[in-house]
């Protein structure tokens, strides 16, 4: 397949990459491009901002997660030739498994998938001494993928001094600079970003950023350089499967998601996974609802940030019984990291307030004030639930709070330090933790997912029918 794709990329974290790919995406599809985006590695939060950008989700890759094969394949995986990709990476460019692995790295995704990288550069305070940098850069670069540099931070007038230095010296086009504008600055969190929906105006910012690349960066050039491009061949390794409902007519179980500003950290494939082991996919809020949706066979509790909307949750009581009462019926339930921290008996905020949450789990969350737990994970099942015996699922964990339970279903093994810890609550139909999974490192955790929802289904109908026939 011949894709026109680029990925921005840069030698640290905060160097600007999320603000020149939102640019980007807004100039490319102000432009009538038919614009697809993905972000490099686990995280949630520059996605949304993609999101916002073009309309439709961003997808994440990541070589940890799903190695060399099937992470092409991935990325191969419903795309056209008339898409135009951008990839945004994650730290810098060379950082990947503990920091110090090609695994996992924004640079490994280039070399898979073939991608010509832009690599932004964090100039401010920098003069002559850029050069080096990005000539370390371009040694390191043995698949020679990088083909021009952003110079970030920058002004015109010193802009115009640097380039023709930077292309005589290093022979590497200099397609632009972004001068700082801290009017338009995307804040921080724990997390990483604060989320583009707490942004009134962010409508207005992505609009801004856009002008302003369009002055000072050459976004024909990056076009020419994404075209370039070499045709991408894939493994022709089948992602999909069709799946039993598809084939025997059943009714889809359906998948209760809960979705709101509280709860929002999904990755795109594992939704789209669910549907194509045969889910049925619908959202709610709890937040805003006061019941579960009708008919629904399992709950799917994602990440996010419960801990910013403490107060609204727990005033919801009518939605922590409804919890409680799914649970009670053995109604399948995955809920990771903020998910999980919801279904305890409380949240104890940054102040120390204790907050009544749904009272599924026995224990207590609180802030600890540092990073509890962080990387990149293969965890395994101590007994079978959700995977077969001896198989295992990757995932990752970056929490801030901990819980006086984190569970012992299960064993957490890192794979840069070879660390072990158990996690995880779980039994026949529920998996409760802090670590966030990504299905296609191992799909049957999808497909058991939806057969424990089926199988929930069928019992429900079962004895609505016993009912039935009583009455």
């Amino acid at each position: 397949m011949k894709l026109n794709r680029i990925m921005i990329a840069a030698p640290k974290s905060g160097s600007g990459k999320t603000t020149i790919t939102c640019a980007l995406l807004k100039s490319l599809k102000n432009r009538g491009e038919q614009v697809v985006s993905y972000k490099c590695g686990p995280d949630y939060i520059d996605p949304m901002f993609h999101e916002k950008v073009i309309g439709i989700p961003s997808k994440n890759l990541d070589t940890f997660f799903t190695g060399e094969d099937t992470t092409r394949e991935l990325f191969l995986k419903n795309r056209t030739e008339k898409d135009f990709v951008v990839m945004e990476g994650v730290m810098g460019l060379f950082d990947g498994l503990g920091g110090v692995r090609e695994e996992g790295s924004s640079y490994h995704l280039a070399k898979v998938t073939e991608t010509p990288i832009v690599l932004v550069i964090d100039a401010k305070g920098m003069g002559r001494s850029v050069i080096p940098m990005i000539a370390g850069f371009l040694a390191y670069d043995k698949e020679h993928l990088i083909q021009g540099v952003i110079l970030n931070k920058m002004t015109k007038s010193y802009y115009e001094i640097i380039k023709p230095l930077i292309e005589v010296e290093l022979s590497i086009r200099v397609l632009g600079y972004f001068p700082e504008q801290k009017d338009i600055h995307i804040e921080s969190r724990h997390l990483g970003l604060v989320m583009p929906n707490e942004l009134a105006d962010i409508q207005k910012r992505l609009q801004v950023v856009s002008e302003e690349l369009e002055k000072t960066v050459d976004v024909d050039a990056i076009k020419h350089i994404a075209e370039l491009a070499s045709e991408l061949i894939g493994t022709h390794k089948e992602i999909r499967e069709d799946s039993y409902f598809e084939t025997n007519g059943s009714i889809r179980p359906v998948i209760a998601v809960a979705k709101d500003e509280a709860f929002c950290f999904y990755y795109e494939d594992n939704l789209l996974m669910l549907q194509e082991k045969g889910a049925e996919i619908t959202y709610f809020s709890p937040l805003r609802d006061t019941k579960l949706p009708d008919n629904c066979d399992a709950l799917l509790i994602g990440g996010g940030y419960p801990e910013l909307y403490v107060n609204e949750l727990s005033r919801n009581v009518r939605m922590h019984n409804a919890m409680k009462q799914a649970f009670d019926k053995r109604m399948p339930i995955v809920a990771e990291c903020g998910g999980f921290m919801y279904l305890h008996d409380a949240i104890i905020d940054k102040d120390g307030v204790s907050h009544v949450m749904v009272g599924v789990i026995p224990a207590t969350c609180s802030y600890k004030g540092r990073l509890v737990r962080f990387g990149y994970l293969e965890i395994k099942e101590k007994q079978s639930h959700f995977l077969p015996e001896g198989e295992l699922i990757k995932g990752h964990e970056f929490h801030y709070f901990d819980s006086t339970d984190n569970g012992e279903s299960c064993v957490a093994t890192k794979r840069a330090t070879g660390r072990e810890y158990p996690c995880v609550i779980e039994g026949e139909n529920y998996w409760l933790g802090f670590p966030h999974l990504y299905y296609p490192s191992n799909p049957l955790f999808a497909e058991s997912f939806v057969k424990k929802a089926e199988e929930y289904k069928n019992e429900k109908a079962h004895i609505n029918g016993k009912f039935a026939s009583f009455l």
